[in-house]
């Protein structure tokens, strides 16, 4: 059996950055991460980015390269079935086990899928393989059906419409973002998807779907059909969880942790996607965007080498398509009461719930006042528009 000080399962982006934040403290200690995917770390918003839209930001630079630290071993393809607590050791799928002297789940979450299986036309976009096989598919004006209008759904149909594809989006809402943005916001977006010559099948979802000779067809809710050469779905993640369950840790919307990041074990840290946390501002809170894995990694990393702090930074998260990028903290519900503080293509616009602000989006700002919206968060209320109209500066 291997054994290593700091054991690490899951090789995504806390990974990475927790190794950086154990070599803060601990120059020595062995360190081990086992990923399930057959790669190690990449900066995983780059997937439906940055690779597509900046020709100056290559392949190469989407890697993180943990194992670049002399006493870091990654071990790739390696997908772990249990933990056993009490001798701390995990054993795999194979049935190679690892011990452990503190374990950290980063475990991240899994794409929801339909009744439709994965191929070479058919992938449930999330890892660097699905965006090989998108980037061989793509281009000479193949037409792309993309599933669900989201982050990862609006960020791909406007990659690929600007990379030589006819693109049809599916999404369940009447007006693209409609469920999340103010409506003057989500119109905005809406028209600039159809401007920019995007396919809008918006208020309907897929069934179902099947492959026949190169085609994939798509039944939708209302009964008709779509064909397209290739279908990606991002229908929205789901919590790694079952392993930290089947361990008896607790689960509530993610693994549950204390300011500390640490589990009911003494011995066992969670972070990151799979992770939730109690936020300083937001309480307790579930974070599946790319700050909260950068800091939280590292803070984990920190923690578990010996600091004493707690994590206290409320994450931000955030999108670009477009001419259209924000930033945002909190909760974004259309169903909120909303405050527009707004000018020409900059907003302010901040969701109430029984007077206190509950989410901040900072829409069309070069350098978002980050700080500033969680200050705002961080009161008590009440607030309103005569409070908030000017609270955070639009210049």
């Amino acid at each position: 059996m291997q054994r290593y000080d700091y054991l690490i399962v899951g090789a995504g982006m806390v990974a990475a950055n927790a190794v950086d934040g154990i070599r803060e403290r601990d120059s020595e200690g062995s360190i081990g991460i086992l990923g399930a995917e057959s790669r190690g770390p990449v900066t995983r918003p780059a997937l439906s980015k940055k690779l597509w839209t900046d020709p100056d930001f290559g392949y190469d630079k989407i890697w993180m390269q943990p194992e670049q630290d002399p006493g870091t071993t990654l071990h790739v393809d390696t997908r772990v079935s249990a933990i056993d607590r009490q001798a701390r050791k995990v054993t795999t799928r194979t049935g190679e086990t690892f011990g452990y002297g503190q374990l950290l789940l980063a475990t991240g979450c899994e794409p929801i899928r339909l009744d439709l299986a994965e191929s070479e036309r058919v992938r449930y976009f999330r890892s660097v393989d699905d965006y090989d096989h998108l980037r061989r598919l793509a281009g000479a004006g193949r037409h792309i059906a993309v599933v669900g209008g989201s982050y990862i759904g609006s960020e791909l149909a406007a990659a690929l419409i600007q990379n030589d594809c006819r693109v049809t989006l599916i999404c369940p809402e009447p007006v693209l973002g409609g469920g999340m943005l103010p409506a003057e916001v989500a119109d905005r977006l809406h028209q600039t998807y159809l401007d920019r010559g995007v396919a809008l099948l918006s208020g309907r979802t897929v069934k179902t779907g099947r492959e026949v000779d190169g085609t994939v067809t798509l039944e939708l809710d209302d009964g008709s059909e779509l064909a397209a050469d290739g279908v990606m779905l991002g229908l929205g993640v789901e919590p790694c969880t079952e392993l930290a369950q089947a361990a008896g840790l607790e689960v509530d919307g993610g693994i549950l942790v204390d300011e500390r990041l640490r589990t009911a074990d003494a011995a066992i840290y969670a972070a990151g996607d799979v992770a939730t946390y109690p936020d300083r501002i937001l309480g307790r809170w579930h974070a599946e965007h790319v700050d909260n894995a950068n800091c939280q990694g590292a803070a984990v990393g920190r923690i578990m080498a010996g600091s004493d702090e707690a994590y206290t930074h409320t994450p931000y998260f955030y999108s670009n398509v477009f001419d259209i990028a924000w930033k945002a903290l909190g909760r974004l519900d259309a169903t909120l009461e909303i405050v527009a503080d707004s000018a020409d293509d900059k907003g302010i616009y901040y969701y109430l719930e029984a007077g206190r602000v509950v989410g901040v989006l900072l829409l069309g700002f070069d350098e978002a006042p980050l700080d500033a919206a969680r200050e705002v968060l961080a009161e008590p209320g009440p607030q309103d528009a005569a409070t908030l109209t000017g609270r955070i500066p639009l210049a």
